[in-house]
């Protein structure tokens, strides 16, 4: 049973004015089917009234009351015929004619009662055919026009005005007769008559109520179920909505991760036993589009991709994704060798540039490939993008197979992430050093510190590859955090030991990344506090001049320059770096990329180079390095072109503190003993 409050919110979202008109349909209908129900009724029995005044001698009269009965009984059964506009949502009974054109359910009902006061009128004429009730026939007529009027209430439920109508005038002129008669008796039968009268008009305006009220009970609980339904109907397409828009991207209308992965599981758990090949792409050259014709435009290229995609892929069944940003990933089946992810990835590449040439440019696209029989979707995912990566790597614009090599190298990666944390908390990983000399190798400038990490199942990992998992797992700063501090305990161990390495500073490596993303002046300060190291002791070497171009770098840079630390511009003259970087307020030292020193004795145009970086570095009065000297031939040509500071295998390789330590004691007991 549901609770009256309920019923309360329901009753009330349902407009009284529509009900209204909805028992007014259902009126119009119940009104039709019950005249048309009783005109048999009333034809049989007025043709029995004529017949007895026929049988009487009155067959003129009779004959023209009836002819007249009938011709109304035809009026009101052809009227019941009329169409008429139901109330919207209304399907009216059998045999009931509707039209939106027609006249409206009141008007119709009007006319009904209309034609039932005539009918009654009709029957109040039957004091003719009775010599007003004063025959020997008055008993039946008498009978016979009640019980027509009884008829007529029980009929005409629905709608009180069609029965009042028509039993009025039949009784009122039985009661006026009997009053006209006079006498006791036919006094007091005129009497009784008006009170059935009365009990009649009381029943039908009771039924006409009850009727009412039923009908809108059964109109509200219509309408309610209705509005259930569509409520219902709107929950499930909002359902629908929100489900669609969990798994799909809403800019390209794609998959979206989640989505794509739901669907790719479905699509691989398909017992055919059949392989499956995953392809993930990257647009080559995506971020010069939003930066040189903005967001929108980047996004309408997205669009363009996608639709591409899902021309080139049509009669393939695949499942397509947007896996992120300008990444989209496609699974399909192998069904035939026309379907060679080769062959997929090699015409996708030639496609691209039609998909995305109305901006003005052209885009590329690298593909990395993942073919698997029994692979879940997130490992197909890994190998694909391991894949993707060496495809960038290795020139963009071209596709790359996971192969047994790059399964090793993501194994490997994969354990340098899950291990990193923990060797950084059993410090495995140390640092080694490598002297940075004048060219004429008669004293340690400084020191570069290394970072060096053996793990235990894949040997020496190397930096690059130790900093990027650590950028992918979280533990960057802490990273950086144990490096400088080994750097700072190597030089308490240089001071305890009493060291002519002591007092030169030592460089440690911060990648482009870690400068734009970590509080780098924060920790690296806040760690030379802690161990009692002065700043002028330290060297701070970005990798890639890049890293001085936003304004959060340059004000740690800033920051660190003017606690002391020197800023050293590593592999310069690749890359991003720009003469810029020379002239920049807290750079104190630039080093010259191997690249440039490997065959320089050999090499007219890379002697040419470093001779130019040479001398504006002592023009702006910044310190020049040549780093990767392998040879005497190369650091002969160095002094030759005045680069005072020279680093490489030739002069002294990286080792551990201890073994620095031994070969600087011998390299100054050696100098010792020639000055002797």
């Amino acid at each position: 049973m549901i609770p009256s409050a309920s019923s309360s919110q329901l009753t009330a979202s349902v407009d009284d004015e529509v009900l209204s008109r909805m028992v007014r349909t259902d009126q119009m209908v119940a009104v039709r089917r019950s005249v048309l129900s009783a005109i048999p009724i009333n034809v049989v029995l007025s043709c029995v009234a004529a017949l007895v005044a026929l049988n009487a001698g009155r067959a003129f009269e009779g004959l023209c009351w009836l002819s007249l009965s009938l011709m109304v009984n035809g009026v009101r059964s052809y009227i019941c015929r009329w169409p008429f506009a139901p109330w919207p949502g209304i399907v009216p009974e059998n045999g009931i004619a509707t039209s939106p054109d027609a006249r409206p359910v009141g008007w119709h009902l009007r006319v009904a009662a209309t034609m039932a006061a005539v009918s009654g009128c009709v029957w109040a004429l039957i004091p003719l055919l009775c010599d007003g009730y004063s025959s020997p026939q008055a008993v039946f007529y008498l009978t016979v026009v009640c019980g027509i009027c009884a008829g007529a209430v029980t009929y005409g439920i629905p709608y009180a005005f069609v029965p009042i109508a028509f039993i009025v005038p039949a009784l009122l002129s039985v009661a006026g007769c009997l009053v006209y008669a006079g006498g006791f008796d036919n006094l007091s039968l005129a009497a009784m008559v008006l009170l059935y009268l009365a009990a009649l008009v009381r029943g039908a305006v009771h039924g006409d109520r009850s009727f009412r009220e039923g009908s809108r009970i059964r109109n509200e609980a219509t309408a309610m179920a209705v509005q259930l339904r569509k409520a219902h109907a709107q929950s499930i397409d909002a359902t629908q909505q929100l489900a669609f828009r969990a798994s799909h991207d809403s800019l390209t209308g794609l998959l979206n991760r989640e989505g794509f992965t739901d669907a790719a599981t479905l699509h691989l758990a398909a017992p055919d036993g059949q392989r499956h090949a995953l392809l993930l792409l990257d647009l080559d050259g995506f971020k010069a589009v939003n930066d040189a014709f903005g967001h929108k435009v980047g996004d309408r290229v997205l669009q363009d991709v996608a639709h591409w995609l899902q021309r080139e892929t049509a009669e393939m069944q695949a499942v397509l994704g947007r896996w992120g940003g300008d990444e989209f990933a496609l699974l399909y089946r192998l069904r035939d060798e026309r379907q060679a992810p080769p062959e997929i990835a090699q015409a996708l590449i030639r496609s691209i540039s039609f998909a995305t040439a109305h901006y003005g440019g052209h885009l590329g696209v690298s593909i990395g490939i993942s073919v698997s029989g029994d692979a879940e979707v997130a490992d197909m995912i890994s190998f694909a993008d391991e894949a993707l990566h060496e495809a960038k790597r290795t020139g963009r614009n071209r596709y790359q197979v996971f192969d047994g090599a790059l399964n090793q190298r993501l194994a490997t990666r994969r354990d340098v992430e899950r291990d990193l944390l923990q060797a950084i908390e059993s410090r495995s990983i140390g640092v080694w050093y490598q002297p940075i000399m004048s060219s004429d190798g008669s004293e340690v400038h400084s020191l570069e510190a290394l970072m060096r990490w053996n793990h235990p199942r894949h040997g020496h990992i190397p930096p690059e590859d130790v900093i990027y998992a650590a950028a992918s797992t979280g533990v960057a700063e802490p990273l950086l955090r144990h490096l400088v501090d080994e750097v700072c305990r190597g030089m308490r161990k240089l001071e305890a030991a009493g060291s002519s390495l002591a007092t030169v500073p030592v460089a440690i490596n911060i990648s482009p990344r870690e400068m734009a993303q970590l509080a780098v002046d924060d920790i690296v300060l806040g760690m030379l506090k802690l161990r009692g190291i002065a700043p002028r002791r330290l060297q701070i070497e970005i990798t890639e001049e890049v890293a001085l171009d936003t304004h959060a770098t340059r004000g740690r840079l800033n920051a660190l320059s003017a606690a002391g630390v020197a800023i050293v511009v590593d592999d310069f003259g690749v890359g991003f770096s720009s003469l810029a970087s020379l002239r920049s307020e807290y750079v104190r030292q630039v080093k010259i990329d191997r690249s440039f020193i490997l065959d320089l004795s050999s090499s007219p145009g890379n002697e040419v180079l470093v001779d130019a970086i040479v001398q504006l570095g002592h023009s702006l009065g910044v310190q020049v390095v040549a780093e990767g000297v392998e040879t005497q031939a190369e650091l002969d040509v160095l002094r030759n072109l005045g680069c005072g500071l020279v680093q490489g295998y030739h002069l002294a390789r990286p080792a551990p503190l201890a073994e620095v330590m031994a070969w600087d004691a011998a390299r100054s007991a050696s100098a010792a003993a020639k000055a002797g």
